[in-house]
């Protein structure tokens, strides 16, 4: 089964959960989000792939979260999914998915469950 990265090679979080991957002998599809930019139907599958809250999946610490005068507490799950549709680093990351199934790699060490 094919395992994918929603990756930013930036972000050192993302790196470790790639080099995390690789070194269970994985070698992942890598998602690079930011030149690729997910659609809106992207989005709303990875927030029923990921499950749970959905604020998890945006990032509200970001320049572009400030300037939309959010508040992460408000949101919907539509709210989520346009914001993330408008501005892709808005996107937790990284993201594994596999199957049905994804999670956030923060840290890290949360993709192992995906892959047992």
């Amino acid at each position: 089964m094919t395992v994918t990265i929603w990756h930013n090679p930036r972000c050192s979080k993302s790196r470790q959960t790639l080099d995390l991957l690789k070194s269970n002998g994985v070698e992942p599809t890598v998602r690079e989000y930011l030149k690729e930019p997910p659609s809106k139907a992207e989005i709303e599958k990875l927030v029923s792939q990921v499950g749970g809250d959905p604020r998890e999946l945006i990032r509200d610490g970001e320049a572009e979260f400030k300037a939309l005068k959010l508040r992460k507490a408000d949101l919907a799950k539509a709210d989520i999914v346009d914001a993330i549709a408008a501005h892709p680093v808005l996107l937790q990351r990284p993201i594994v998915v596999k199957g049905s199934r994804a999670a956030i790699g923060r840290p890290p060490e949360a993709v192992l469950t995906l892959l047992k």
